[in-house]
């Protein structure tokens, strides 16, 4: 499925599991179709499962956005307490559409709470309380750690225990049943061996040919490129070998300060989440990456480069990247947006010290070049997060790999097949449709969105929807009970919603909305 076909079916208000390749353009898909709700004045709250993926929208983990925390399970009364907090109940209230971005990584049982949560505080039965969710992630990327700690009391008490792990087999998952769209573009790499090497790991069929190619990529540790990253799979050393690097250096330190403004506890959640550090220390000749995407399109996250000099008026440090380009990097900032509103932020540069990080914090990133060394990798899926990260095969510096490197889980090999077909499923559908089909229902989630906007307005501001309401009397007014029962005895009649939508001078997502509240559909 292409990008363009994907924003489509998330334009009508379905929900959607949007997945595809590292590199397929699942974030510029999100993105753009944040812009679009956001242009049309539908509240969206964009969350992630990790601090450092959620930066990357402005937004919040998942666990903070839902009030769920850190639990792995949730008593009434813990649904009860959560409801009970105006900040976390208002803004699952104001949000129409919820997106949560690095699915792979979100239990099963998170998912099933986040789920309860939305339901019980919209006071709503339907999945996520009537939200429209959008999923985006890859399964074949890092897996989620799963805690063990369970209340036998709980809601969802033994879940971990008896169900499975990844969020697509949560009862959440299945209650929504999203949409699937496979992005099958790709946008990072186009070295066809690279490629074919990646989908081989993809398969879990890494053969002897694809080792030999990883096999001529190996270096030895006296043979490192000077101004490349090295990905590791453990934490360890990771700090100690950019400090290392940067004390072999002449010349002055250079020190950055980060600068935070808002409530604590979001500050605390955009430094965690944040790859630059609260304190940025910089020498001429340090190797650093940029650490966010440039709206002018300079630079992505993930761009290498070295400082030469530092600007004379400003003392912002001047980049080389690998390609050459001259930047001076300035100052930026993250923040934390809550239905249109900025909650909270960070300013600091754009950089970090990139002798060495690991995968982890790599994943999202788009490298020219980076030394990795898979010897000790422990996780399903670390060695593709790492090799994926590379745009193609000549930009791999391999120090080692062990055999778990080129495996990801059984388990999403085998639901990937499924994917892949619900996803052609969803495009056959969407064909035979037909474009007009499409843009009707396009027109009428629009619609529906924007008198729930209206409904929420007119209930914390009357004077505000007031002012809303010239020219829209009649399409917002109440209905009477002569009204209710024309629309059901039309409705029963067999009428389209759009016949009777033009019968009573209503928009067509008033009717619908009029209709579920009655139950009739």
């Amino acid at each position: 499925m292409k990008q363009t076909q994907a924003l489509a079916l998330m334009k009508t208000g379905a929900s959607v599991f949007l997945t595809g390749q590292p590199g397929s353009g699942k974030t510029h898909t999100v993105n753009r179709y944040i812009a679009a709700l956001r242009q049309a004045r539908i509240p969206v709250a964009y969350t992630a499962s990790t601090g450092i993926a959620a930066t990357h929208g402005n937004g919040i983990t998942i666990h903070a956005w839902s009030g769920i925390g850190v639990n792995s399970s949730l008593s009434r009364r813990d649904l009860d307490k959560i409801a009970s907090n105006r900040r976390v109940a208002s803004r699952i209230e104001k949000t129409r559409v919820l997106i949560i971005d690095e699915i792979s990584m979100l239990p099963a049982y998170a998912l099933d709470l986040v789920d309860a949560v939305c339901r019980h505080v919209r006071k709503n039965a339907a999945p996520f309380g009537g939200l429209q969710v959008i999923l985006v992630g890859d399964f074949f990327q890092l897996p989620p750690v799963v805690r063990r700690e369970t209340n036998d009391a709980s809601l969802f008490g033994d879940m971990e225990e008896t169900g499975p792990v990844f969020a697509y087999g949560s009862a959440a998952w299945r209650d929504l049943a999203p949409t699937v769209c496979y992005l099958s573009e790709q946008h990072r790499q186009s070295d066809h061996g690279f490629l074919d090497l990646l989908s081989a790991i993809r398969r879990n069929e890494c053969g002897r040919e694809h080792q030999a190619i990883l096999q001529q990529r190996t270096i030895t540790r006296d043979a490192l490129p000077s101004d490349c990253t090295r990905l590791f799979t453990h934490n360890a050393g990771v700090d100690e070998i950019n400090g290392r690097e940067l004390r072999k250096l002449a010349g002055e330190e250079k020190r950055f300060v980060m600068h935070a403004k808002g409530p604590e506890v979001f500050v605390n959640t955009l430094k965690r989440g944040c790859l630059s550090p609260e304190q940025l220390i910089l020498k001429e000749g340090a190797v650093v990456m940029f650490t966010k995407n440039d709206p002018a399109l300079r630079f992505v996250n993930g761009t290498l480069g070295e400082v030469i000099s530092f600007d004379d008026e400003t003392g912002n440090p001047i980049i080389r990247t690998r390609t050459g380009k001259m930047i001076v990097a300035e100052p930026t900032k993250w923040k934390i947006d809550e239905n249109g509103t900025e909650r909270a932020s960070i300013t600091q540069l754009p950089l970090r010290l990139a002798w060495a990080m690991t995968v982890h914090k790599s994943q999202g990133m788009s490298l020219d070049a980076a030394v990795i060394d898979l010897s000790r990798a422990f996780e399903y899926g670390q060695g593709y997060v790492a090799l994926s990260r590379l745009r193609g095969l000549s930009g791999l510096h391999l120090l080692g790999l062990n055999a778990r490197a080129l495996q990801v889980h059984p388990a999403a090999v085998e639901q990937d097949e499924t994917f892949q077909s619900l996803s052609q499923t969803a495009l056959q559908a969407a064909h035979e449709a037909g474009s007009e089909a499409i843009a009707s229902k396009q027109r009428e989630f629009l619609a529906d969105a924007l008198e729930g906007v209206e409904a929420t307005e007119a209930a914390a501001s009357p004077h505000v929807a007031a002012a809303r309401a010239d020219g829209h009397a009649k399409a917002y007014a109440p209905w009477s009970e002569d009204e209710e029962k024309a629309l059901i005895r039309r409705h029963e009649a067999g009428e389209s919603v759009s016949a009777i939508a033009a019968a009573h001078g209503r928009k067509p997502g008033a009717i619908r909305s009029r209709l579920k509240k009655l139950e009739l559909i």
